[in-house]
C-alpha cells in the first residue's frame, strides 16, 4: 500500500488504515454544505417513486417494510446535482485514492442510508466487496459521509479492526440480523468491534473487505449518510452475464469497468 505522502491524510492515518482497515473521522464538508447534501437526500427520498427508474437500486425490503428496514438506495448521483457534485469533490476523492495507493481513481457507485428517529432497522455486519465480486481485482474503497451527528445511540458505523485480512466472507441479505455474519467468521478471528462516532460533515473510509455494520436508531435524532464507492482505474468485469448496475450498459467479461457511469474522478490513466 503506497503512502502517497503528498496526499491529504497523514502518514499516521494511512498506517491506521493499513492496520485496521478503516480510518476516521476526517473532515469533509462545511456545515452549509452538509445542509445542502441533507436536503438533496431528503428530496430524493420524498420523490423516490419518481426517481426509482433512474436509480440503480432501491432496497426491496425497505420498499416492503419501511417501518422495519433502513432506507437504502443506490444511484442518487444520477437524479440530483448536489449528490453528483459530491462524487467528484476532491475532499472525497483524494483521500480515497491515497489509501488505495493510486494516482487515478474511478467512481463505482454511490449509496444513501437513512434512519429516522427511533427506527429499528439495522445494517448487518458485512464486507462491501462480497456484493461486488463481479469486478476484479478487489481494488475498491468506501467513504461514508455523515449528514447528522452519529454515535452509538443513533447507529454510528462500527468496524472490526483487522477484518480486512480475513478473506472474503459470504454475502448476506440487507435485512439479515445485525450479527448474522458471526456464524461465518474464520477460525481464530477476534470479534472486537469499534464504534466510531462522527460529526455531521465528517467521514470514515474503509477497505472493501473490512467488516462493518450499524445498529438501530434509539435516539430522537436522524442518522443519514451519503456513501461514495470508488475503485482503481484498472478494475475489470469478471462476470459479464448482465449489467453491473441496473440501467448501465452491458460490459463483457474482461472489459475495463469504464464509461459514462464509471468515470475517472481523479487523475488519468497512465
Amino acid at each position: 500500500m503506497s503512502s502517497c505522502a503528498a496526499g491529504p491524510l497523514s502518514l499516521a492515518q494511512v498506517a491506521a488504515f493499513a492496520r485496521d482497515g478503516f480510518v476516521g473521522p476526517i473532515d469533509v464538508l462545511t456545515a452549509t454544505e452538509v445542509v445542502a447534501v441533507r436536503n438533496a437526500v431528503a428530496d430524493v427520498i420524498f420523490h423516490l417513486d419518481r426517481h426509482r427508474a433512474q436509480l440503480y437500486e432501491v432496497e426491496q425490503a425497505f420498499t416492503e417494510r419501511p417501518g422495519e428496514v433502513v432506507c437504502h438506495f443506490l444511484g442518487g448521483w444520477r437524479v440530483h446535482p448536489v449528490l453528483r457534485e459530491l462524487v467528484f469533490d476532491p475532499r472525497v476523492t483524494r483521500p480515497c485514492a491515497q489509501l488505495l495507493g493510486v494516482t487515478a481513481l474511478r467512481f463505482w457507485h454511490d449509496q444513501v442510508f437513512a434512519k429516522p428517529p427511533h427506527h429499528p432497522g439495522v445494517v448487518p455486519w458485512h464486507q462491501d466487496y462480497s456484493y461486488w465480486t463481479r469486478t476484479a481485482p478487489p481494488c475498491h474503497i468506501t467513504l461514508n459521509l455523515m449528514l447528522d451527528d452519529a454515535d452509538e445511540q443513533n447507529g454510528c458505523l462500527q468496524f472490526v479492526p483487522g477484518s480486512h485480512r480475513w478473506g472474503l466472507l459470504p454475502k448476506l441479505p440487507f435485512d439479515a440480523p445485525l450479527e448474522a455474519i458471526r456464524a461465518q467468521l474464520p477460525a481464530g478471528a477476534k470479534w472486537n468491534p469499534v464504534a466510531v462516532p462522527v460529526r455531521a460533515g465528517q467521514a470514515t473510509i474503509h477497505h472493501s473487505h473490512t467488516l462493518h455494520g450499524s445498529d438501530c436508531n434509539r435516539s430522537e435524532r436522524w442518522r443519514r449518510a451519503a456513501v461514495c464507492n470508488y475503485m482503481g482505474p484498472d478494475v475489470r468485469v469478471v462476470d459479464g452475464a448482465g449489467p453491473l448496475l441496473r440501467g448501465a450498459p452491458l460490459l463483457p467479461t474482461g472489459a475495463l469497468v469504464a464509461g459514462e457511469l464509471f468515470p475517472l474522478v481523479l487523475g488519468a490513466r497512465a
